[in-house]
């Protein structure tokens, strides 16, 4: 592929340059420095982990057109080809966005993702949402810090995605009318909402702090990591650093193994939907684009299949 485009270059009389054959860091750099992805720093966060992996595997000083396309998908399969589906199609997706973006915006020769790093099919999993006497019970457990309490109530309650509550910082709070404006996938910017049990802790866990990061990591970072660390992300009264998603996500595991961060975003939306609330509210809390993605979410759970289940059984011997 770089023969051919220094063949081009030689026949319209052009000489290569550096920044028509960028190296694969400077590739990574400029596409995370873009306005579509720079704009939504959840979005930032998803690109960097995926791409700077990829990188690392390929080779970040070699020249993006020196790597075949073959190599792109053994580095796919050497960082995620044992994980879950949704993971795989996740991260694939990130690095097809990059070479994409590339090629058809920057005109660089490119790899590009072959056959071999083709899209995974997902089996749906109608377990997902967890009844709400559970949230209530773990939330309400006695060991469970009040950082956590606060990060899994606003999860169910607000029915938002982790990455955008865990970017919260407390300027972005309304305590009094329950709401704060986030940023969401896709760059929008929106409200959410929650309840009053969220509404009782929220206050204890910001303590006074009247700006930074909402959810705060347990200890201060060392020096290395507080000079290689977003100033956004820490905060300006304590030095301590944002609550990360792995570090969110290891905790729940600690106090409820087997529930998963989103769990609690699919168990909101689930519970409403049984509640009769209309799918336009459901999706104006969600914050989808479309009736067809929040049906995903609005299926029955279990408890309302039991419930039309008894009605099938003989009056008399109910109960």
């Amino acid at each position: 592929m770089a023969a051919t485009v220094a063949k081009l270059d030689a026949q319209r009389g052009r000489q290569p340059t550096k920044a028509r054959d960028p190296t694969v860091r400077a590739a990574i750099d400029s596409f995370l420095d873009s306005p579509d992805v720079r704009a939504n720093p959840n979005t930032l966060r998803a690109y960097a982990s995926v791409l700077d992996r990829v990188g690392e595997e390929t080779g970040t000083r070699r020249r993006l057109a020196e790597v075949p396309d073959d190599e792109i998908a053994g580095a796919l399969t050497t960082l995620w080809g044992d994980a879950k589906p949704a993971t795989w199609n996740r991260n694939r997706a990130a690095v097809g966005s990059w070479l994409a973006w590339c090629a058809d915006r920057q005109h660089w020769a490119a790899p590009a993702l072959p056959a071999a790093a083709q899209r995974r099919r997902e089996n749906n999993d109608n377990t997902k949402a967890v009844s709400r006497s559970r949230i209530d019970r773990l939330c309400r457990r006695r060991d469970v810090p009040l950082r956590e309490k606060t990060l899994w109530r606003l999860l169910y309650e607000s029915a938002s995605r982790a990455n955008a509550v865990l970017a919260l910082n407390v300027e972005d709070l309304d305590l009094p009318n329950k709401q704060a404006r986030i940023t969401a996938k896709g760059g929008d910017t929106m409200w959410i909402t929650w309840g009053t049990d969220t509404a009782h802790l929220l206050p204890r866990l910001i303590a006074g702090r009247e700006r930074g990061p909402l959810f705060l990591s347990e200890h201060r970072p060392g020096p290395h990591r507080l000079a290689t660390t977003d100033p956004r992300d820490i905060c300006p009264e304590t030095s301590r650093v944002r609550l990360g998603y792995d570090r969110a996500r290891i905790l729940l595991a600690r106090y409820a193994d087997g529930l998963r961060l989103h769990q609690l975003r699919h168990s909101s939306a689930t519970h409403l939907g049984e509640a009769n609330v209309s799918a336009n509210v459901i999706m104006a809390k969600t914050g989808h684009k479309s009736l067809r993605s929040v049906q995903r979410y609005v299926k029955p759970g279990l408890a309302a299949v039991h419930a039309a289940t008894e009605t099938l059984s003989n009056p008399r011997r109910r109960g």
